[in-house]
């Protein structure tokens, strides 16, 4: 069967958003429990994106950048994060995850791998070869233009 490139992107929209929702709240549902879906979500995208910029998390978060330097604010008391002035431009900061941050999203991600494999458990194995066949022929298509460090292999 050959399906056209408008049938295959109808089933990437309504397949895609139903998977990241999943393991999005199996993630979240296993975050450390002092830490807010924002505040993870903010460690998360500066650990893809190293040296990010407050402006760069607020519009990836959908939120002021006032509210999100408060929130970066939080987390560099906590240690989970630092800020540190940008080599070019002093208006600018770089936020880094600290070995902390990064220890609590690698226990969310390997907990996000455990509960990937119990789900994957339940088709064969030829489904899912196609199933990784797919997702490395997908991968260059969306991650191009992307900065190299926002993309884990």
């Amino acid at each position: 069967m050959t399906l056209s490139p408008e049938e295959a992107a109808h089933e990437l929209l309504e397949v895609i958003p139903i998977v990241m929702r999943d393991i999005r709240s199996e993630m979240r549902s296993r975050r450390s429990p002092d830490l807010t879906v924002p505040q993870f979500r903010t460690l998360a995208f500066v650990n893809r994106n190293v040296g990010s910029s407050l402006l760069e998390v607020a519009n990836h978060l959908g939120l002021t950048p006032p509210s999100t330097s408060r929130l970066v604010d939080g987390l560099i008391v906590r240690s989970l994060m630092t800020r540190e002035d940008h080599p070019d431009d002093r208006r600018r900061v770089k936020l880094t995850i600290t070995h902390l941050g990064q220890k609590i999203l690698e226990t969310s991600r390997q907990d996000a791998l455990t509960y990937l494999v119990g789900k994957l458990n339940r088709i064969n194995a030829d489904d899912r070869e196609v199933i990784v066949k797919a997702m490395k022929a997908l991968q260059p298509i969306f991650t191009e233009g992307v900065k190299t460090e926002t993309v884990r292999k």
